[in-house]
């Protein structure tokens, strides 16, 4: 499948800033079954861009705007295409286990097994694993590895409402566990805190997804999407999406992973001056055959009026990172 990906982000500011440092990991990953077959990124105030790949083989464009100015915009454009995903197999059995313990040592996948910035242990955490019924290793490992993740992506999707800001971009997972309600990070971290717990290397995948008409997707459309993956034998990375109780599809797009979502913001950058800012973020993914229409003029964005979702920010971590879109 083909699809047309437009990411559009303004930076408002309330007063003149004298400088703009940002980030920006918005390009669609190539590699499985997805190739990113263009991709152009433009920023007003005009900047010079360039790019680089992180260790975890993420694009990261970056610029510098030096210049006077009130806002900042963003805009970019990516072609892909994503290929079907083979079905799974029903179950791996219980060798998988000791086929996976053979992996971890010796393969790198520390980091993805450690406690990181969004999905570490509490006490909340540890309680809900005990609901699960996987509170020691010993008792979640009753079911293979692919069972086990397919049930806990069934558990947080039942026991977890999928609620529009109901959680900050910066909020740890115990907001979420102790009001069970969250948006799309939220799931992710939890599923990512459970997985290492129990031995399963899992990572963050921020990305987008694609909404057809009529479809029980939770998740909104216009906005960006996060989910899991986890390693297991036989199968490698397997992505699961527990905010909507599904595997990972042709209609997942994945733009970067991570240890959580510290590590993959869609934007990420600092400036100078005393202004408070606000942050807009629309999205458009298309089937390549109906691209999202061209903007006119960057810096109006009249096109994405109707689309553009605000998200007043502080001066703290959420005012230098976008939101995973909580909408």
């Amino acid at each position: 499948m083909y699809y047309s990906i437009r990411h559009l982000t303004k930076f408002r500011y309330s007063a003149h800033v004298s400088e703009s440092l940002m980030e920006a990991r918005m390009q669609p990953r190539s590699d499985g079954p997805q190739r990113c077959l263009t991709f152009q990124l433009m920023v007003h105030p005009r900047a010079r861009v360039q790019f680089y790949r992180d260790y975890l083989g993420n694009t990261v464009h970056h610029f510098d705007v030096p210049g006077r100015h009130k806002q900042l915009s963003i805009v970019a454009d990516a072609l892909v295409d994503v290929q079907p995903i083979p079905a799974l197999p029903a179950s791996l059995g219980q060798a998988a286990w000791d086929e996976l313990d053979q992996m971890v040592a010796a393969g790198d996948y520390i980091e993805m097994l450690m406690p990181s910035h969004f999905g570490q242990s509490s006490e909340l955490l540890e309680q809900f694993a005990q609901e699960l019924g996987i509170e020691s290793r010993e008792r979640a490992r009753r079911r293979d590895p692919l069972q086990l993740m397919l049930d806990l992506n069934q558990a947080l999707y039942s026991k977890i409402a999928y609620v529009p800001k109901s959680t900050r971009v910066d909020s740890p997972i115990d907001h979420a566990l102790e009001s069970r309600q969250g948006v799309c990070q939220d799931f992710a971290h939890i599923m990512i805190g459970l997985a290492r717990r129990i031995g399963i290397p899992c990572r963050y995948v921020s990305g987008y997804l694609f909404h057809k008409a009529g479809d029980k997707t939770r998740s909104a459309e216009g906005a960006t999407h996060a989910w899991v993956e986890a390693l297991l034998p036989g199968l490698g990375w397997i992505g699961l999406d527990p905010t909507n109780n599904a595997l990972a599809s042709e209609r997942h797009v994945r733009t970067a992973v991570g240890r959580d979502y510290a590590d993959v913001p869609p934007t990420k950058g600092v400036f100078k001056g005393s202004a408070e800012s606000q942050l807009l973020v629309a999205v458009r993914v298309a089937p390549s055959d109906a691209p999202p229409p061209m903007e006119s003029d960057l810096g109006a964005g009249d096109d994405w009026s109707s689309a553009l979702r605000e998200d007043g920010t502080d001066q703290d971590f959420a005012a230098q990172q976008q939101q995973q879109q909580q909408q």
